[in-house]
């Protein structure tokens, strides 16, 4: 019973490559948007403040997709280091220490994708409908999510 027990921590093996895979899908879909947004730039040929507005909006979502690919990359290779291998060698700036540090990564991101998906909002806003609903649920996401990391971090001191 001892060694199955043992043996069941490489279940994690499953998580790490799918989030290595995620992480691959993530950079790629990202890299190639980049192109798509600067061909279209270039064949539009427009330049103007909205047109402007518009290319900044899709660059920050392309950030968006290589950080949350960075972010799942960083929690594969720590849940592989908790699991699997603990003398793997990452930078200090990659390791995660604790299972705290992976949720606060996770909820860090959540709160960014928010945050873009609002400014999408309102970046393609229109003036007729009308977007505070909408900000009021981000902002209150946002809020209880700030909230659960300050509650973790001071039941941890």
């Amino acid at each position: 019973m001892k060694a199955l027990l043992g043996g069941s921590r490489y279940l994690v093996v499953a998580a790490v490559v799918g989030a290595l895979l995620a992480a691959a899908a993530l950079f790629a879909y990202g890299l190639i948007d980049t192109v798509a947004v600067i061909l279209e730039f270039i064949v539009r040929g427009e330049v103007s403040a909205k047109g402007a507005k518009i290319l900044m909006f899709e660059f920050i979502e392309v950030f968006d997709l290589f950080l949350l690919g960075t972010v799942l990359l960083i929690m594969a290779l720590s849940l592989y280091e908790f699991f699997i291998d603990s003398d793997l060698k990452l930078p200090a700036r990659l390791e995660i220490n604790s299972f705290d540090d992976l949720k606060a990564n996770l909820v860090t991101v959540v709160v960014v994708v928010l945050g873009v998906t609002f400014l999408g909002h309102v970046v393609s806003w229109d003036g007729e409908r009308d977007i505070l609903p909408f900000g009021i649920a981000v902002a209150l996401v946002v809020a209880a999510l700030n909230l659960f990391l300050f509650v973790a971090k001071r039941g941890r001191k």
